[in-house]
C-alpha cells in the first residue's frame, strides 16, 4: 500500500490522481491533500477519502473547511493553511509518495521539503523544475529518491529511457502539437485575440498553460525540465512539432535507435506510471493502434515563436535566468489574458526581463523565491511602461 499526498488536489492532475486511487484501492491510500480555494471540491474530497491532514490557501478558508467537516462528523481531520500548511501536507511521516501538482511557484517550497524529507515525488509542476530544478535534483540525488515526471512528454522520455542506459542516450526529442497558431502567418500575430489563443487544438488545459502552448513557451519550459530531470545539456534536448500529439516523446540512442512512446491523451496514464513505478499495473487506458493513419513532424519555427529560443537561452545559463523566464512569462501571460498587452508582446517583455536580470546561481529556496519576486516586479514595471506608451500613442 503506497501512502500518498496530493498537492493541488482540486486541479486537473489532482482529480485525475484521485480517480487512479479510486480505481486501485488496494494499492493507494490518501494521507494528505493540499488545495487552493475551491472549498466545495476539497470538502467533497476530504469526506470521500478521509485524509489525516488537509491544507487550503488561507486561514479564512481553513476556518470554513473546519466548520464544514465538523458538521459532517469529520472532526479528526487536521486542517492547516498557506505555504507552511502545504509543506506539512507534503512531509508527513506517513507519506511515501507526493504528487506535486500545484500550478506555478506556489508548490515550490513544499516540493523541495518533500524531497529533503526523503519522499518519492511524482512531479506535474514544471515551474518548480524551471525555477529551482538545480536545487531539487541535487537534493533528490543526495536522498537517493526518484523524481518521476507526470508531464506526458517527460513521462514518455522516462519510459523510453528504460530501453537503455543514460550513457547510451544521444538525444531526447520533445514533441509539440504546435498550438493553435502553427499555420498562422507571423504577420497575423499582431491581431491574435485571447479567445483564439485559448483554442488549443489537442488539449484542454488551464488558461496560462494554454497560452504558453500557443507561444511554445510551454515547450521551452519542458526543455529546461528535461535538462534537469535527465541531466542533459540543452543541445541534447530537441523539439519537434507533431500536430497529432500521438507520440509524446522520443529517445535517440548512440547507435541510431529511436524509441518512441505512444499512448492515449489521458493524463491518468502518466500519473499511474509514476505512482506504480518501477512496476506496471493493468489498466483500460488503451491506444487504438488500428486507427493510427499517419504521423506528421515539423521543425519548430523559432522566428515565429521566439519564446522557445528564449527558453533555450535560459536553459543554457540556468540560475536566475530560468527563474526570471518563468516569472516574466506568468506575469506577461496574465496581462495578455486581461487584455493589457497584445499577444506578440509577450516574448518582447520576457526578453527585456531576462536582459535586466543578472546571472546568479542560488543555493536556497528562499533565494529562488526572492529572485522570482524581483523578476515579477521588473515584469510588471515593463508592462506598465508598455501600457503607458500605448495610451500616449492613442491620445
Amino acid at each position: 500500500m503506497k501512502r500518498i499526498a496530493i498537492l493541488g488536489s482540486t486541479g486537473s492532475i489532482g482529480t485525475s490522481t484521485l480517480k487512479i486511487v479510486e480505481a486501485y484501492p488496494e494499492l493507494f491510500e490518501v494521507v494528505s491533500l493540499a488545495a487552493g480555494s475551491n472549498l466545495d471540491l476539497v470538502t467533497e474530497q476530504t469526506l470521500r477519502w478521509h485524509p489525516k491532514l488537509v491544507s487550503v490557501a488561507t486561514e479564512e478558508a481553513a476556518a470554513t473547511l473546519k466548520q464544514r467537516l465538523s458538521q459532517a462528523g469529520a472532526r479528526s481531520v487536521k486542517v492547516v493553511f498557506g505555504t507552511e500548511g502545504t509543506v506539512e501536507a507534503a512531509t508527513l511521516d506517513e507519506v511515501d509518495f507526493v504528487v506535486s501538482a500545484i500550478v506555478g511557484v506556489g508548490g515550490l517550497k513544499a516540493t523541495y521539503e518533500a524531497v529533503k524529507a526523503g519522499k518519492s515525488i511524482g512531479l506535474a509542476n514544471k515551474e518548480a523544475m524551471v525555477a529551482a530544478g538545480e536545487l531539487i535534483t541535487a537534493e533528490a540525488r543526495k536522498q537517493g529518491k526518484p523524481i518521476l515526471p507526470i508531464d506526458s512528454e517527460h513521462n514518455a522520455i522516462h519510459q523510453a529511457m528504460r530501453g537503455g542506459r543514460l550513457s547510451e542516450v544521444e538525444k531526447v526529442w520533445l514533441t509539440a502539437s504546435g498550438g493553435p497558431f502553427l499555420h498562422t502567418p507571423k504577420e497575423d500575430f499582431d491581431h491574435i485575440t485571447v479567445e483564439q489563443a485559448l483554442n488549443h487544438p489537442t488539449w484542454k488545459m488551464g488558461r496560462r498553460i494554454t497560452i504558453d502552448s500557443a507561444t511554445l513557451m510551454n515547450k521551452g519550459f519542458e526543455v529546461i525540465e528535461a535538462c534537469r530531470l535527465f541531466d542533459l545539456p540543452p543541445s541534447r534536448v530537441g523539439v519537434v512539432v507533431h500536430p497529432q500529439s500521438t507520440i509524446h516523446s522520443l529517445v535517440e540512442f548512440v547507435d541510431g535507435s529511436i524509441l518512441a512512446q505512444l499512448s492515449v491523451t489521458d493524463m491518468r496514464l502518466p500519473i499511474l506510471y509514476a505512482m506504480t513505478f518501477p512496476d506496471r499495473v493493468p489498466s483500460n487506458l488503451r491506444f487504438p493502434v488500428l486507427e493510427l493513419k499517419h504521423l506528421d513532424f515539423y521543425p519548430p519555427d523559432f522566428a515565429k515563436f521566439p519564446c522557445l529560443q528564449l527558453a533555450y537561452e535560459a536553459a543554457e545559463k540556468g540560475g536566475t535566468k530560468s527563474i526570471a523566464l518563468n516569472a516574466a512569462d506568468e506575469v506577461a501571460v496574465a496581462a495578455f489574458l486581461e487584455g493589457g498587452i497584445p499577444f506578440n508582446e509577450i516574448p518582447t517583455i520576457i526578453r527585456g526581463v531576462l536582459n535586466e536580470t543578472p546571472l546568479r546561481h542560488l543555493e536556497s529556496i528562499e533565494a529562488v523565491l526572492s529572485a522570482d519576486a524581483a523578476a515579477r516586479e521588473v515584469t510588471s514595471r515593463r508592462i506598465q511602461y508598455l501600457r503607458s506608451q500605448v495610451a500616449n500613442t492613442r491620445s
